[in-house]
């Protein structure tokens, strides 16, 4: 199976024509004098500035959050859940992964527990074997290791011997809480929600100053998602921790194997097809977050390359009249901020040295980080569950502002290679070493060929 309603195709083409547009948008303010120059990036600074403002500041003074944990006992009938987890090489952490699903509460409905073993190279089919006999809830699938499709094409194996009304699609260094399901369930039902996302909650916050500012950024995103969902706008899928109705992800032709991120393909999909996705802040799913700069690096690559390859594969429905205009304005102002502000800041910034004239994008970058920052206090001092947020002053304020300005690297040099290289579709997963600290290094974190060149192609669909 794989997923329908959107073509790889002309991805190379598109990314040559984004790269052109925006370097036209950087370049053309500076053919203007002064002040008439700052004139476009000063009405876009107006118009994204009061997007922000409501999407991002009206979550510091919103009592009751669109999105809330369910009230009161939840009248039933309880459905059934399959968690679903795509692995491989996971022998550290599958036996912990096992466990924590077995210790959810979901005494009124059947929860089962489905791993697919995608070509596992270490002890991971010995050990899930000894578990699948002790373990009745759960079922194991494997897949040879070149299967294909990634994690795409792990989850479309079982997708369709799945029997639960509700799939839970997990990490398999997942942490839950133990009535995770008796409180996300009445909430997707009662909500009439067809997916929703958990808020991700970093576990190794205190390892280091990076692994902060990713805390911090999870928090961010939380608290965007639930602000533009609250304006009528879009919530996304995160890939680990999300809540997916089965009928519905059959309905709209399973995961996509020709995307990089198969969790914002997904989103789009739902979104074209009139399912609404739904965020929850609390109880969260755990995760922990990359401990150095290449690691950021590899993983952002893969992140940013997502996210616009479903802007141009999706584009045609995006402006049709399936979306309304609320989700039109909230999907143009995203796009603007996420990817059309760092290539033009940069196209810019090397405008501005070669024809010695000042930068005019300033207005809409120092707003967009600024309003950044309200959002880390918004988010970052809000009561919630898991793993404790970082503390808040105007020292973190400034690291995670400082931490967002890898974005405009990440972008620029993400669609440059996209419009000029070829695409190859492999599984770079993130390999968990789990340990009794709580804290585990991944793949990305492991010592690599230091003659390696640290800007090569990462591998594109990750666990």
């Amino acid at each position: 199976m794989t997923a329908t309603g959107s073509s790889p195709r002309g991805r190379r083409g598109k990314a040559a024509l984004f790269v052109v547009l925006c370097g036209w948008a950087g370049v053309a303010p500076h053919w203007l004098e002064p002040p008439r120059s700052l004139l476009p990036a000063a009405s876009l600074t107006l118009l994204l500035g009061a997007y922000v403002v409501r999407t991002v500041l009206g979550q510091l003074w919103r009592r009751n959050p669109p999105q809330s944990s369910a009230d009161g006992p939840w009248p039933g009938p309880w459905p059934s859940v399959d968690v679903v987890v795509a692995a491989r090489d996971e022998q550290a952490v599958v036996g912990r992964l096992v466990e924590r699903i077995s210790r959810l509460r979901y005494r009124h409905g059947v929860l089962r527990l489905w791993v697919v073993d995608d070509g596992s190279e270490d002890r991971t089919p010995e050990l899930l074997k000894a578990l699948e006999a002790s373990t009745p809830m759960l079922r194991v699938l494997r897949r040879p290791r070149h299967a294909g499709g990634g994690k795409s094409g792990a989850l479309n194996a079982v997708l369709e011997q799945l029997e639960g009304r509700w799939m839970l699609v997990l990490d398999a260094d997942a942490g839950l809480q133990e009535d995770l399901l008796e409180r996300l369930i009445p909430q997707a039902e009662q909500g009439s929600w067809s997916a929703m996302q958990l808020r991700k909650a970093v576990v190794n916050a205190g390892c280091n100053l990076l692994t902060r500012a990713q805390a911090m950024e999870m928090a961010l995103d939380a608290v965007v998602q639930e602000g533009r969902l609250a304006g009528g706008g879009v919530a996304e899928l995160r890939g680990n921790g999300q809540l997916l109705r089965r009928e519905v992800i059959l309905r709209v032709g399973g995961f996509n194997e020709d995307t990089v991120t198969d969790d914002l393909d997904l989103s789009f999909r739902l979104l074209l097809a009139g399912e609404p996705v739904g965020v929850l802040w609390d109880p969260p799913v755990e995760e922990e977050a990359v401990l150095t700069i290449p690691a950021l690096w590899r993983q952002r690559q893969r992140w940013a390359e997502g996210g616009l390859q479903r802007f141009f594969d999706y584009w045609p429905g995006l402006i049709s009249e399936r979306l309304n205009p609320a989700q039109k304005l909230d999907l143009t102002s995203f796009f603007l901020l996420q990817y059309v502000l760092p290539m033009v800041s940069v196209v810019d910034l090397l405008a501005a040295l070669v024809s010695r004239t000042a930068p005019t994008v300033w207005p809409l970058s120092i707003v967009a980080l600024g309003l950044s920052g309200a959002a880390f206090v918004a988010g970052c001092r809000r009561p919630s569950e898991g793993p404790p947020l970082p503390a808040m002053n105007p020292l973190a304020a400034a690291l995670g502002i400082t931490y967002l300005m890898h974005w405009f690297v990440v972008i620029p040099w993400v669609t440059l290679r996209m419009a000029l290289l070829p695409k190859r579709l492999v599984w770079a997963k993130t390999q968990h070493l789990g340990g009794d600290s709580g804290i585990e290094a991944s793949a990305d974190d492991l010592p690599i060929d230091p003659l390696a060149d640290p800007l090569s192609d990462p591998s594109t669909q990750a666990s």
